[in-house]
């Protein structure tokens, strides 16, 4: 009991809570840019070049062949040790940078896949109606098709975003001061890892089960307007 008053305290949980406001950050940064990476991997892979469909498929398939830990590393280790390689100049990139990229780059190649679906899931009359009108693949993409795949995009990306506020806690291999860290942190300082732990596996719950709940509340809404 006395070992919990210790470390339960105000000052420890607002620790927590900041680098679960981290954790939170990241994981947002992350799908905003994989998300990105995923419409032009998609847009890739169901164009008519087969260059950029053999690019897309390289990057889907050796992203999603291997361990985001082993990507994490990647970037934290090999990267600088390349470019010291290339320019002769050390450098230091931020973890949280980092972090940020590799997260991303592992994102995008999942989104990639489901973008892709959701894409060819609209109704081909779209497509050839968008043609006949005389649109750019471009404009077509943009103002035609994205805005009816979006409706099918949105729940798997929420479950996207759950994923990497957890997978966000890998950082913790290379410095990030994220909700597991912070955990790992206070575990160090007080001796007993037992607490912290169950305390980020609270935090954790609290923060995928609200945006879980969200979540189901706009697929409603997303139903309601077909």
């Amino acid at each position: 009991m006395e070992m919990i008053q210790k470390i339960v305290t105000a000052e420890n949980l607002i620790f927590m809570l900041k680098a679960a406001g981290l954790s939170v950050v990241i994981a947002t940064a992350s799908l905003l840019f994989g998300t990105i990476l995923g419409v032009l991997g998609a847009a890739a892979k169901i164009s008519k070049s087969k260059l950029l469909r053999g690019i897309a498929t390289v990057y889907v398939e050796v992203i999603r062949g291997t361990p985001m830990m082993l990507q994490i590393l990647f970037f934290y280790l090999g990267v600088p040790a390349i470019m010291r390689a290339i320019t002769g100049t050390p450098i230091n990139p931020s973890v949280y940078l980092i972090g940020i990229v590799a997260i991303s780059i592992n994102s995008g190649a999942y989104s990639t896949e489901l973008i892709r679906s959701a894409i060819q899931a609209v109704d081909r009359g779209q497509w050839e109606a968008s043609k006949s009108l005389g649109l750019s693949y471009g404009k077509m993409m943009r103002y035609i098709i994205l805005p009816q795949a979006f409706k099918r995009i949105v729940p798997p990306l929420v479950s996207e975003f759950i994923t990497l506020i957890k997978d966000s806690s890998l950082l913790s291999t290379i410095g990030v001061v994220e909700l597991l860290q912070s955990a790992k942190v206070l575990g160090a300082r007080f001796y007993n890892y037992v607490i912290p732990l169950l305390l980020a596996s609270v935090v954790y719950l609290a923060m995928t089960l609200t945006i879980s709940h969200f979540s189901k509340r706009l697929e409603r809404r997303l139903a309601e307007s077909d």
